[in-house]
């Protein structure tokens, strides 16, 4: 199956990296992909699974409700996400960790909900680490006002790390130093150990485990070409 071909090469890397496969954490996404699919990367004993887009989360949750191994699934939301579907996002059951915090209006959005709920959520700062216009993100010299944001106004938000994406073609080697780079900072600005580096797709997982990702996120390796609308 191709979940133990990605492990496979996850192990490799992390060797090859002089690290411990058990370093690097493997998100499923199967955005666009079939409860039908997750099901059986559940059976196989995957247990996180990340998607885009709040509406096909929250669809896919839905629709695995019944399912015997629903309560063991650990929702992440990778993509970017707008104001107005924080709510929609935390009625997702099984939600552990937002990958996309870009900007202090979503953090105190976030807050506010969250103060609502009498809850706290586990969040991730994305980094723009390429020149692309096409992907989101904290710019690397924002990312610290980001966080002394988050530490001060909105307690029911957790930073435990970063993610970046690479760039979409050539060497991703410069975009993930830059993004270690702004994790260091972090961490020597705030204290805060910041243990989630999440680096790293199908392509470019690699280079990811090279430049010390924690988690790699996996889409088509695991589960195959998207579906054709």
């Amino acid at each position: 199956m191709r979940l133990q071909a990605v492990r496979k090469r996850i192990d490799q890397a992390a060797r090859a990296a002089g690290r411990s496969g058990a370093e690097v954490s493997l998100l499923a996404v199967s955005k666009t992909h079939p409860p039908t699919a997750v099901q059986g990367a559940l059976a196989a004993g995957q247990r996180d699974f990340g998607e885009n887009r709040v509406q096909e989360l929250r669809a896919k949750a839905a629709a695995l409700a019944g399912s015997p191994d629903c309560g063991v699934i650990r929702w992440h939301l990778i993509g970017s996400l707008q104001t107005n579907k924080v709510r929609d996002l935390l009625a997702v059951p099984g939600l552990v960790l937002l990958h996309s915090l870009d900007r202090s209006r979503l953090a105190d959005e976030l807050q506010r909900e969250l103060a609502r709920q009498d809850r706290s959520l586990d969040v991730l700062v994305q980094i723009h680490a390429t020149d692309e216009a096409t992907k989101h993100g904290a710019m690397p010299d924002e990312a610290p006002g980001l966080v002394d944001h988050v530490r001060q106004h909105c307690p029911r938000l957790r930073v435990v790390g970063v993610m970046a994406m690479g760039p979409a073609g050539g060497d991703p080697t410069a975009a993930f130093a830059r993004v270690v780079a702004v994790r260091d900072t972090l961490r020597a600005t705030t204290g805060l150990p910041l243990p989630i580096l999440s680096l790293g797709m199908s392509g470019d997982l690699e280079a990811a485990i090279a430049a010390g990702s924690t988690l790699v996120r996996i889409g088509t390796a695991v589960f195959g070409d998207r579906p054709q609308a």
